[in-house]
């Protein structure tokens, strides 16, 4: 038989498990007084939490259909198509491409960020393309010149002999005009070999000025103080002229 003197009393379990708030449950459910756990303020809580993500935007959670992820797509500011796209290229550098921007287009670009990739090709990609393909006509330019010359080194001492007499005849802007192309050099050249009409004389051209006329525009504001980039133009045609 089972003697009711052996049976614990509730009394005697919170003394055994020394009435201590089990790890689980925060501070705020648990009642220090009576030991206990909180009941309402859990399931007022809990009852807070579901109103809370009940009441959130269906348009904020993840898409789970493509109608879904179309919506969202045109929420944050994409287009219907990539026609729409109102890209600015004012600058000129390049064109719309209507190929690209469909492509932009399927991956979810909205105009803003559309925009972004135009401006970062004009202000990065233009300008290296630019320099790569001077370079590269550079480089064509001194080969033709190695070929006219004979070889590596009897260019480079023509082009040392080229230098001293440009720096010691010829305005800077001038020399550095010659000096870009092929034609220029090869009329550097002929003026150094003295094949050519001499400084002072008439070209034969009608309307070409003369090396007075050409020192009278050099001595202009324009030419030496602003740098005025259609005058500094003209004068070195003009020196083009006297000796082409």
């Amino acid at each position: 038989m089972i003697h009711q003197d052996k049976i614990p009393h509730d009394e005697e379990i919170k003394s055994e498990g020394k009435n201590l708030k089990p790890d689980f449950i925060p501070e705020k459910f648990w009642d220090e007084k009576t030991k206990t756990i909180r009941v309402e303020a859990l399931a007022q809580s809990y009852i807070e939490l579901e109103k809370k993500l009940s009441n959130t935007p269906k348009q904020l959670m993840p898409p789970e259909t493509d109608e879904d992820k179309i919506n969202l797509l045109k929420m944050l500011g994409r287009p219907e198509s990539a026609d729409e796209y109102d890209v600015d290229v004012s600058h000129g550098l390049f064109e719309k491409d209507s190929e690209l921007n469909k492509h932009l287009h399927d991956l979810g670009f909205t105009q803003e960020q559309v925009q972004a990739v135009y401006d970062a090709a004009a202000d990065k990609l233009v300008p290296l393309i630019l320099e790569m393909s001077a370079e590269f006509q550079a480089d064509r330019e001194v080969e033709r010149l190695i070929q006219e010359f004979g070889g590596v080194e009897k260019w480079q001492e023509v082009s040392r002999q080229l230098l001293a007499f440009g720096q010691k005849n010829l305005p800077e802007d001038v020399l550095e005009s010659l000096a870009n192309s092929h034609e220029g050099v090869m009329t550097l050249f002929r003026m150094m070999k003295g094949s050519e009409p001499s400084f002072g004389s008439k070209n034969a051209m009608s309307g070409s000025l003369d090396e007075a006329g050409l020192q009278s525009m050099m001595r202009d504001p324009k030419y030496w103080r602003d740098k005025d980039p259609s005058f500094v133009a003209k004068v070195t045609q003009g020196f083009e002229g006297l000796y082409s």
